[in-house]
């Protein structure tokens, strides 16, 4: 089986393999693409918690984008943990300069078991530089509700919330549903024509180290195969959801999901 389509990933890495560079990579080549990677910083962690993260330079973030964009090329741009101002610009100028499309944000602020990935100056530039060139924006409910600036608590606060984001310059947002109690998860994406929802039941786990992470590359990578908005989402919200299904239970924390769930992308009744 050959690639169907290349996408970078730009984000941190976990030395658990739940989480970061380590899913995205695992998420991109299941779903039969070819991916590359800029890391941006390197964490200690595993599934209880992170220990430890060191930024990587700024230069060297760049030059790893830079050699992989001058060479190979990219159909479409997955970008996670951004750790400071200075990445955020640098990527800010490489994603203009190369005219980057099909760009998947994942605003990562907050790991699984808490410890903050970003400061507050940094999500300013996020909203400013980044989400206006984004074709998706993947927030949870924490990470909507500092972006939009208010408290969410039911599916109308998430709409509103969603709506918000959209706003602020992205194509669409995919907001996700799993931090609200209930027996029910609602994902809700919001387009500039359209919401649409996508419900499921609750999977009881604590096997959700890198669900974001997860989702955030299926998109980029659906959407590097010319695969529309709407299907995008069915196909990687259904391959998420396989994967917490099938998680292998390792850690004493938060477990890694299953990437290497058998699944099948024609078959997406979410």
């Amino acid at each position: 089986m050959y690639p169907q389509s290349k996408v970078l990933i730009i984000a941190g890495s976990d030395s658990s393999g739940g989480a970061g560079i380590q899913a995205d990579i695992k998420a991109v080549t299941l779903l039969g693409s070819y991916a590359m990677t800029a890391v941006t910083a390197v964490t200690a962690q595993n599934t209880m918690g992170v220990k430890n993260i060191t930024p990587i330079p700024k230069k060297n973030v760049q030059q790893q984008i830079t050699m992989i964009l001058d060479d190979i090329g990219a159909d479409a741009v997955k970008i996670g943990m951004l750790h400071n101002v200075s990445i955020i610009k640098c990527i800010h100028y490489i994603l203009r300069k190369y005219n980057l499309k099909n760009i998947v944000i994942d605003p990562v602020m907050v790991a699984k078991g808490g410890t903050r990935l970003i400061n507050n100056n940094s999500i300013i530039y996020l909203k400013k530089l980044l989400l206006p060139l984004a074709e998706f924006v993947t927030p949870n409910i924490p990470e909507a509700e500092v972006l939009s600036g208010g408290s969410i608590s039911n599916k109308e606060d998430m709409i509103r919330a969603a709506k918000k984001i959209l706003n602020m310059g992205p194509n669409n947002v995919l907001l996700k549903g799993g931090h609200l109690r209930g027996k029910m998860i609602f994902d809700i994406l919001v387009t500039k024509k359209e919401i649409k929802i996508f419900s499921k039941r609750k999977i009881k786990t604590k096997n959700t180290h890198g669900t974001g992470c997860t989702l955030s590359s299926a998109l980029a990578t659906c959407l590097s195969q010319k695969k529309s908005v709407f299907k995008s989402c069915q196909i990687s919200l259904k391959y998420v959801d396989r994967a917490i299904t099938y998680a292998p239970g390792y850690g004493k924390g938060f477990g890694p999901l299953n990437h290497l769930v058998l699944f099948n992308s024609r078959n997406t009744n979410v």
